[in-house]
């Protein structure tokens, strides 16, 4: 298996809803979207959104579970007031702070929002980052 990640589908409880909120957050869906999922180019990576329990289905498992479902997807920002900027940019579309932002134990920035079906998005800026011009993340030399 080559190490690539092609898709990260989130699974939720309203597509439109949710295609929504990205779309105020300023990300455009791609043409392919339709009802019942919406795709969105992230880099080299394509981000979507289904429907939870069609998703479910689709993978044989239960719909729903409790609690931390131990992920958190990131998107990391240039520059350090960026990340309060997006923070009040997803607290705006509908999206609620789970940690303000605030150093960070590892020397950078970040805090914690939850989409309308309670995916756990960080922001962080990391000072031994570089954003390419394509919005991929490397770390720095050194």
């Amino acid at each position: 298996m080559e190490q690539r990640i092609s898709f990260i589908t989130l699974g939720v409880a309203d597509v439109a809803r949710s295609r929504q909120f990205y779309e105020v957050l300023g990300w455009t869906a791609l043409p392919q979207s339709n009802p019942t999922v919406a795709f969105f180019q992230c880099g080299g990576i394509v981000f979507a959104l289904f429907g939870r329990e069609a998703l479910a289905e689709d993978a044989k498992v239960a719909a729903y579970g409790e609690g931390f479902s131990g992920v958190a997807l990131a998107h990391n920002v240039r520059e350090k007031s960026e990340v309060d900027e997006v923070l009040a940019e997803a607290e705006a579309a509908g999206g609620r702070i789970m940690r303000p932002g605030g150093d960070a134990f590892w020397g950078g920035y970040t805090g914690y929002f939850a989409d309308p079906d309670n995916n756990l998005w960080e922001v962080a800026w990391n000072p031994d980052g570089i954003i390419g011009e394509d919005g991929s993340f490397h770390f720095s030399a050194g």
